[in-house]
């Protein structure tokens, strides 16, 4: 960890509660550097850090990867710090940063359960209480940016649990947790 408890992995300066990343964030590319670069996020959005990113130049406009197949729906990061302004951005670039909302999306602990909280497609909203051991076990190791193949068959198999409800995002064989533990609640904290 560097900074205040933050992921190694992405450069980044921290001044006071204020992050600045270092170089673009390729969040369409998929794989272990897209697995990084949102568990990071996540991290930043958990502390509740004033992010600042950018994303690549070469973004396309459907998350494609090299070989034109999307690597997965990019609005599923819709409740991690939106990008900033890029004069070529995309729709979907504009469109997450005019949604996004601290809290949209969140998960607390409590005795042998985890409770998630989803608002990311308003105005609907869902949750989710896990509290079977192998479920809270995968949900843990998937804090960081994980290997799929280093998961075993019982975690694999909660993987693509929490990969269907969205709660973890699998990408050209890394996978990562979604929603943010927050740890810095707005005032009044019934806002979220």
């Amino acid at each position: 960890m560097t900074g205040p408890g933050l992921p190694e992995g992405v450069t980044h300066r921290a001044t006071g509660r204020r992050i600045d990343v270092a170089e673009p964030l390729r969040l369409g590319a998929g794989g272990r550097r897209t697995a990084v670069a949102v568990q990071f996020l996540r991290e930043c959005q958990s502390h509740g850090l004033d992010t600042h990113w950018r994303t690549a130049d070469n973004e396309t406009a459907d998350n494609e990867t090299a070989g034109g197949k999307a690597a997965y729906d990019i609005r599923i990061l819709r409740h991690l710090p939106p990008p900033a302004e890029h004069p070529a951005e995309t729709s979907e670039l504009t469109d997450w940063r005019a949604g996004y909302a601290y809290g949209m999306f969140y998960h607390r602990r409590g005795p042998d359960f985890v409770s998630v909280m989803d608002r990311r497609n308003r105005p609907a909203s869902a949750r989710f209480t896990l509290d079977h051991p192998d479920l809270i076990a995968a949900f843990d190791t998937l804090q960081a940016a994980t290997p799929v193949d280093a998961l075993s068959p019982v975690h694999r198999e909660a993987l693509d649990l929490l990969a269907a409800e969205r709660l973890a995002l699998v990408t050209d064989g890394w996978a990562v947790a979604l929603p943010p533990r927050l740890r810095r609640w707005p005032v009044p904290c019934t806002g979220i």
